[in-house]
């Protein structure tokens, strides 16, 4: 019986562990009900003007599950080039 329990556990445990792996590669982005990230805010001009600045639509880019808007087509390249260096931690919550 003993040797069943420590089977069950083990299995559990590497269950838990692989689950976790997986969660910990995809982090959700929050979006609103339109799916914007940032509430429209623009995430490169964090770094470039030092200010929140709210995007445009004609400046957008889908990325990991949401919706980024940029204030210029100069920004949104910027994070097309290198997204993960823009976006907020923990996907904006």
């Amino acid at each position: 019986m003993k040797k069943f329990s420590f089977f069950i556990t083990v299995l559990t445990c590497s269950w838990l562990f692989a689950l976790l792996a997986c969660s910990a590669r995809i982090a959700p982005i929050n979006v609103d009900a339109d799916g914007i990230a940032l509430k429209g805010y623009d995430p490169v001009a964090y770094f470039t003007v030092g200010h929140p600045v709210k995007g445009q639509k004609e400046f957008q880019y889908e990325w990991q599950g949401g919706i980024w808007l940029f204030a210029s087509r100069e920004h949104l390249a910027m994070f097309q080039e290198s997204p993960e260096k823009y976006a907020p931690q923990y996907g904006g919550y």
